[in-house]
């Protein structure tokens, strides 16, 4: 049996090669299976460093599982400066789940992509979802208030912060604040979290002059106010695909996943080639408009 016919035939380890062949930049099987994705929900859970995002995610993974839900993660990891590879914190916060044949783990190295995300990410998500998993949750490295390409990856985004970390102050910065559709409170058992709460809620007045998203509490390390939070992730989920909002997010998704191969391509173009045209510009052979023009003339080429 071929590596498509076990992928389609649900085995686990067909799809973890899978996965392991797009990352490489073969996508042979990832296209074959693009049909049959499209069913899943994807859930993006972002924040910055220290807020509970593991923990939230396992308490997640237990909610969406009481439905009987098959459920992916996507843990994106900070770089090993030795391996390459994705450092595993956040996989042995969830080892709880790892008998579970209805839950499926990965972690994702960024290798440098800045964002929150992984390069191939997009990707690695259809092959999931072509899976048959019902959840993908994504879990973005810990990012600051310009890394949020999750908004362009996820149908519903859930920022997470805690007290007595300046989680408040960061959340107020340009960027990162526009992105969620919820936002958590974790460790809503700590000194502060009144304070920040409030902060919130008049940053959100300030900042939205439509329906403000939620602001929930939640205690990731007991599972309290998370079965609250599923409820509103149902809810939104359901709300914005009545709206119409969802088509026009999966429309995104599909413009930051065609930029994201465009971009992909052109820079192994230019490292292919890169000698040659610097040899050219410095020698004025050539202006860098003309380098451009040629590398767009040799995309067919990798």
């Amino acid at each position: 049996m071929d590596l498509l016919e076990r992928f389609l035939a649900g085995d686990e380890r067909a799809l973890a090669r899978a996965i392991s062949l797009v990352e490489a930049g073969q996508t042979e099987l990832l296209e074959a299976v693009r049909p049959k994705a499209g069913k899943a929900r994807v859930l993006g859970i972002t924040g910055s460093p220290g807020s509970g995002k593991s923990t939230l995610v396992d308490q997640v993974i237990v909610q969406a599982r009481g439905q009987h839900k098959k459920v992916a993660v996507l843990a994106i990891d900070p770089t090993s400066p030795f391996s390459g590879g994705a450092i595993l914190g956040d996989r042995i916060r969830m080892m709880q789940h790892h008998q579970d044949a209805g839950v499926y783990i990965r972690s994702m190295a960024t290798k440098g992509h800045l964002g929150g995300l992984a390069a191939s990410t997009l990707q690695v998500i259809t092959l999931l979802d072509a899976f048959g998993f019902d959840d993908i949750l994504i879990e973005t490295v810990g990012v600051g208030q310009s890394e949020i390409e999750i908004v362009n990856v996820a149908d519903v985004v859930i920022l997470v912060l805690n007290p007595g970390q300046g989680d408040g102050v960061q959340a107020f910065k340009a960027g990162i604040m526009e992105i969620a559709d919820i936002f958590v409170i974790n460790k809503a058992d700590l000194p502060g979290a009144s304070r920040l709460k409030r902060e919130i809620q008049a940053a959100l007045e300030l900042g939205h002059t439509a329906l403000l998203p939620p602001l929930l509490e939640t205690i990731s390390s007991t599972g309290q106010g998370v079965a609250e939070l599923y409820s509103r992730i149902d809810y939104l989920y359901s709300e914005s695909n009545q709206s119409g909002r969802l088509a026009v997010r999966k429309r995104q998704r599909l413009v930051f996943e065609l930029q994201s191969l465009l971009k992909g391509k052109l820079e192994r173009l230019l490292k292919l080639h890169q000698d040659n045209l610097l040899d050219h510009l410095q020698q004025g052979r050539m202006t860098p408009e003309m380098a451009l023009e040629y590398l767009l003339s040799q995309v067919k080429t990798v």
